[in-house]
């Protein structure tokens, strides 16, 4: 947010490889982009889907749908043993960083969730405010494809928006960005600047950035991470076997920036690490609701209803005393 102008925002995407499969060199790598952010003045630091500590590409290039496989037994549980695990503090460093600076993050992160037992995994798009409190967890509602081999479902606890500087924001996981009924739920909560996180590449983001800027009267920003046979180390169950099944990046960016009247601000960036630095004004949100605002003046929900159920699910309901 400009002291001089407060509708305005400086933001970065942040476009990088993780340290695939290590959860804690990747956070250190979150951390040193960050700071990076801070030095250019942003407000706000976005990375993208599962960053930490990894997407994850062994799934189709190792059998991953063969039933009980001990390579995909072995994978899951590196996988598992290297997710984040909020209540054990995994975030801790990066919340504190972001306090210091006066950053807010969202970061895509592989959660191991306490309140489901500890033992299965969740895509979750987690927000960090700038004054370092976790304010919301997202966790995927519909793993797409093969990441159901690896991913639980969610549930409609983290579809939640949050005010920064004049902005409301709300953010999505990669597939569920063509979910209309989720995107529907942001809108109604008044979110204008919209996350969507990807792991990577162009096709995903090149369509639906636009679309969404368009269909919302929003800023949309898409972030992208990057996967290389190079970005493998040998240190990975079953390394030889994943890394020969690259032919090319798995990942290659394609993060990107739209305006609320649809257009280009950043055209999707491909090919390496980035720190993408960009400013919006909010005005352009305000001028482009007045001819159609999809919560609002262009809504009639004494027509059409959307019902969200919020409540985190867990399987037990326990009654002491």
């Amino acid at each position: 947010m400009s002291k001089d102008n407060p509708d305005l925002l400086k933001l970065a995407l942040v476009q990088m490889a993780p340290v695939w499969l290590d959860r804690i060199k990747t956070l250190e790598k979150v951390i040193g982009f960050v700071v990076q952010a801070t030095a250019e003045n942003c407000r706000l630091a976005v990375f993208g889907e599962a960053l930490v500590p990894g997407y994850p590409f062994w799934v189709e290039r190792t059998d991953g749908a063969r039933f009980n496989s001990a390579v995909q037994k072995n994978m899951y549980a590196w996988y598992l043993q290297q997710a984040v695990q909020i209540e054990a503090g995994d975030l801790d460093k990066l919340c504190k960083i972001c306090a210091e600076k006066k950053i807010a993050v969202y970061l895509g992160c592989i959660e191991r969730a306490a309140d489901r037992g500890g033992h299965s995994l969740y895509c979750s798009l987690v927000f960090i405010d700038d004054a370092g409190k976790i304010a919301s967890v997202h966790r995927k509602l519909m793993p797409t494809y093969e990441e159901r081999l690896v991913w639980a479902q969610g549930d409609g606890n983290g579809l939640q928006v949050h005010k920064h500087g004049a902005f409301t924001l709300g953010g999505l996981n990669c597939w569920e960005n063509w979910m209309p009924l989720l995107r529907t739920a942001l809108y109604a909560l008044g979110e204008d600047l919209h996350i969507a996180v990807w792991p990577g590449s162009e096709r995903n983001t090149f369509d639906i950035t636009r679309f969404i800027a368009k269909e919302a009267r929003s800023f949309v920003i898409s972030v992208s991470g990057l996967m290389r046979a190079a970005d493998i180390s040998p240190a990975i169950p079953h390394f030889e076997p994943i890394r020969q099944g690259f032919s090319g990046p798995a990942a290659d960016g394609g993060s990107c920036l739209a305006g609320p009247d649809g257009e280009w601000i950043i055209a999707p960036v491909t090919g390496g690490e980035k720190l993408i630095v960009a400013e919006i004004d909010h005005a352009a949100v305000r001028r482009e609701r007045q001819n159609f605002d999809p919560a609002g003046h262009y809504s009639r929900p004494d027509i059409t209803q959307l019902t969200v159920d919020r409540r985190r699910q867990n399987l037990v309901k326990f009654i002491d005393g």
